[in-house]
């Protein structure tokens, strides 16, 4: 039976450290990290999202505002906006709550963010900067990701990492960043169009389960004693439960976990880890800000 990797005691961690560095820098005389986050429409989902950033924010002592417009704004009034927080001097980070009205294209907007404000990680400029293995802001879920590993002290040298999932907010920069020196994996990449899939994610020692399915990834696609993480937050049908419906990963948790060494639960297992991950993104973008002014 696996060990689970508990997301939320683990994260919990990480928002100490950087609760203590934020206390130590404004001790220092600096004034806290400012995030501004923009929201757009009314999705119960992003609204959610956004609540607990903002409240995560506040408790690791991170300032932040939520700017939260009608989805009747045009394209050019929000990257008007999103050029206003560029040239503020006082925003330190800058997070789009994604996805956006149809009418506004999700890429351009984001390219609008000035690279050195992007805690997201999802400018190009970032994205490149993963991809050679220089100084840069990573996306928080792989970034989680990695915490999740090196924290449970989980092999990553040498070990055949699987990514199922090719997307530009974790499979393709989780790939990027397991190729670093000093994590040194040896990765291959599925997606939905790869053949006989089942035959990769058995020679997987780190199965990372990215797909957006729920329960795609069952037991008999695990290697005997693998690590799984399950990236997947899926809604499912559930009468027993008051809201309705449950979560549930992108693995097929109660057989998998007979099989796998390690595993993460969803929910606590990656998802505690993002946010975890953006705010301690939001202090280091102050923190350069501050040594590059």
């Amino acid at each position: 039976m696996a060990q689970i990797i508990d997301g939320k005691a683990i994260a919990a961690q990480v928002r100490a450290e950087v609760k203590a560095e934020v206390d130590a820098w404004v001790q220092a005389g600096n004034r806290p990290p400012y995030l501004a986050v923009i929201l757009v429409g009314d999705n119960p989902a992003s609204a959610s999202y956004v609540r607990g950033k903002t409240k995560a924010a506040a408790e690791v002592g991170i300032a932040s505002d939520t700017l939260h417009f009608d989805t009747s704004i045009s394209e050019a009034e929000l990257l008007a906006e999103i050029a206003r927080l560029n040239e503020d001097d006082g925003v330190d980070g800058i997070l789009v709550q994604l996805p956006l009205p149809d009418h506004i294209n999700p890429s351009r907007v984001l390219n609008a963010i000035r690279p050195d404000k992007d805690v997201d990680g999802f400018h190009p400029v970032n994205a490149g900067r993963l991809l050679l293995g220089e100084p840069g802001f990573v996306p928080a879920t792989p970034a989680g990701i990695l915490e999740l590993l090196r924290r449970s002290g989980i092999e990553t040298t040498g070990k055949h990492a699987v990514v199922v999932g090719r997307s530009n907010i974790v499979g393709r920069p989780l790939a990027a960043l397991l190729l670093h020196r000093g994590i040194d994996a040896t990765v291959t990449v599925c997606h939905s169009r790869t053949r006989d899939l089942a035959a990769l994610t058995r020679t997987a020692d780190i199965l990372v389960a990215a797909i957006g399915r729920p329960r795609y990834i069952t037991a008999d696609m695990v290697r005997e004693g693998a690590v799984v993480i399950d990236v997947g937050i899926n809604r499912v049908d559930d009468p027993s439960h008051p809201r309705g419906y449950r979560l549930v990963g992108d693995v097929d948790f109660e057989a998998v976990a007979e099989k796998a060494s390690w595993i993460t639960p969803v929910p606590g297992g990656v998802g505690p880890m993002t946010i975890a991950l953006l705010l301690r993104n939001t202090l280091y973008a102050a923190q350069r800000r501050y040594a590059y002014a």
